[in-house]
């Protein structure tokens, strides 16, 4: 229990020293003797303290409820500014080429890019923290782009998912077209400013981020969009494009991601997406490289976790205030009736 004017408590004394004030000076009749009257019996007087008494505590009370108590508890709540990653994997068959692994063995890029996209969705426990809290899809494309999944927070799905992936065989599916894909992602993500949309991913906070991270290892030949028309709806629908561009050749490698200064046409694309759009393109090619880069991207785009405090409060000055009316108006009716006094 609090008061909003504890200094409004210091008035508590008032009425009693006004009661005191009262009764010192309140009319008399002097008589010789009160023989008279000693067989006599005092009736309704005895009950006289009642009203003084009624009035003091009412004033009491009165000067309480203008203190305002107040009852009420402090809360704190996390509030996540989440971020939407839309995460586009090339499928293509060019995907089949091999890279070194951390042991020296050789693996599929696609078998790589499976093990990266996992350990960058759950977190490695070292370099990779994982998204937990994030708003992740999974898009992958050939000559065609496919929304393998939308936007979740159902990582545990979006995982047995990319566990899945498999390189498009299909002569006729075959080819890369990341424009096309760059576009639907960057739809999906605009899509999260729809009022049905958000209610349907069960969105209750701002996204802080719209990102989308693009694994390929070729140049854009196939679809509707070119990858530079891709990139301005993303550009004008307020996402960051990441592009990762997986090479043939290993080049200088200090521990960290990688900037190639010779770069050529296809890198060329991706670096300008990623200017435009003002995310980051990198080149890998074997698993440590390309690991690299995902953490790279991992500490770039966190979700930042606010602490808001607020605080519960109910009001209680209207107890002691309708007890002082209350013993206010019992007094003047008891005065005015049963206890009335002649002056």
């Amino acid at each position: 229990m609090s008061f909003a004017h504890p200094w409004l408590l210091l008035l508590a004394p008032i009425p009693f020293v006004l009661a005191l004030l009262w009764r010192r000076q309140r009319g008399s009749l002097t008589v010789p003797s009160l023989q008279l009257w000693d067989n006599t019996s005092l009736g309704r007087a005895r009950y006289l303290w009642v009203l003084p008494t009624c009035r003091v505590v009412a004033l009491t009370l009165l000067i309480i409820a203008m203190a305002r108590p107040q009852a009420g508890s402090t809360q704190s709540i996390q509030v996540s500014e989440g971020i939407a990653i839309q995460l586009l994997v090339d499928v293509s068959s060019s995907m089949s080429m091999s890279m070194q692994m951390t042991d020296g063995k050789n693996r599929s890029r696609m078998e790589v890019a499976k093990v990266l996209v996992e350990k960058f969705i759950a977190g490695d426990g070292d370099e990779l923290h994982g998204r937990e809290g994030d708003l992740l899809g999974l898009i992958t494309f050939a000559r065609y782009a496919d929304t393998r999944s939308p936007l979740t927070f159902g990582h545990d799905a979006l995982l047995e998912l990319v566990r899945d992936l498999e390189i498009q065989e299909r002569p006729n599916e075959d080819g890369t077209g990341y424009g096309d894909a760059l576009a639907v992602a960057a739809a999906r993500l605009k899509q999260l400013d729809d009022p049905e949309i958000r209610q349907m991913r069960s969105l209750e906070g701002e996204v802080a981020s719209r990102v989308i991270i693009l694994l390929t290892d070729g140049e854009n030949n196939s679809g509707q969009h070119m990858p530079v028309e891709a990139a301005g709806l993303a550009k004008e629908w307020g996402c960051r494009v990441y592009s990762i561009s997986l090479g043939e050749h290993p080049q200088e490698f200090s521990g960290q991601a990688l900037e190639s200064p010779q770069l050529s046409e296809a890198e060329r694309v991706l670096e300008h997406i990623c200017i435009e759009t003002g995310g980051v393109f990198r080149t890998a090619f074997d698993y440590d490289s390309l690991l690299a880069v995902y953490a790279e991207i991992d500490q770039l785009e966190r979700s930042r976790i606010a602490t808001r405090d607020f605080a519960q409060i109910a009001e209680w000055f209207w107890l002691p205030l309708a007890s002082s009316l209350l013993l206010l108006f019992t007094a003047f009716l008891v005065e005015a009736t049963w206890l009335r006094a002649v002056p």
